[in-house]
């Protein structure tokens, strides 16, 4: 459940009335999760709250996000809420994995804030494994979108005019029945679980994904920003002939250390 922060700066209350819920799945490369550390840095998106579960291996470090020495020991944890006014934003930003078992829960718990805190929207921003897409899948842009069936009487059209591709379904049974199709996101962690939950519940969900593979994804994070920037316009392009806003895009400190401190000289 979602707990605000005692600390003012923010919405002080559960209500996101009509604000656009925007989070990550822990997926393949931790792609969703890098792209939403670009949109809370380069925003200045102020901490609300955290989401209070126990689906999530529980953490605590520094604060991701600090600008200087006197922030730079705020503590974080697995699950934070960050809100934005101004643009009708409020993201989640999850940091630590599932605890096997324990993705159904934390669908329902997410879903029921969802609703009681009556947001217009979740974005979510997940990934797939590069290695295992369909013929059809290789063809063209290594990303994908979703959209449940309400919110595409609501932005169906846009997404045709973006010349965005749909993720395609695979088939069930491979080589045995080819006319059966099933949607298959292997690496993407709960998104599947909450898509198909987000329909039945008739709550409006979009999903943006990247198809990647392990290593250093922070190229695929910048591409999937730059893919929901285009249809949510989260910044302006600097260009008026380029939808590129990825120098724009504002690297937060923690990622200094993405892959660990560099090498002690004594070992030279």
């Amino acid at each position: 459940m979602f707990v605000p922060c005692d600390r003012g700066g923010g919405s002080a209350s559960s209500d996101f009335k009509g604000f656009t819920l925007l989070m990550p799945a822990v997926s393949v490369g931790n792609v969703g999760q890098l792209a939403i550390d670009l949109v809370i840095s380069t925003l200045d998106m102020t901490k609300v709250g955290y989401f209070y579960t126990d689906c999530l291996v529980p953490m605590v470090g520094n604060n991701p996000y600090a600008t200087a020495e006197e922030n730079s020991m705020e503590l974080s944890i697995n699950a934070e809420v960050y809100s934005l006014p101004l643009k009708k934003l409020v993201v989640l930003q999850i940091r630590s994995p599932f605890i096997k078992n324990k993705y159904r829960p934390f669908c329902q718990t997410l879903l029921s804030w969802v609703k009681s805190s009556k947001c217009a929207r979740v974005v979510l921003l997940s990934s797939s494994h590069a290695y295992q897409r369909d013929d059809e899948q290789l063809l063209g842009t290594p990303l994908r979108y979703l959209l449940t069936p309400d919110l595409e009487k609501a932005v169906g059209g846009l997404m045709q005019e973006l010349n965005w591709k749909e993720m395609e379904k695979v088939a069930a049974y491979p080589g045995i029945n080819d006319t059966e199709k099933v949607l298959h996101i292997p690496g993407g962690g709960i998104t599947k679980l909450l898509f198909t939950e987000s329909c039945s519940k008739g709550i409006q969900m979009a999903v943006l994904l990247k198809f990647c593979s392990e290593g250093d994804n922070i190229p695929d994070a910048f591409a999937l920003i730059n893919y929901l920037n285009e249809w949510l316009q989260l910044i302006k392009s600097e260009s008026n002939n380029s939808t590129d806003t990825s120098s724009q895009w504002k690297i937060p400190s923690s990622w200094r250390l993405l892959f660990g401190s560099g090498l002690p000289p004594a070992l030279f």
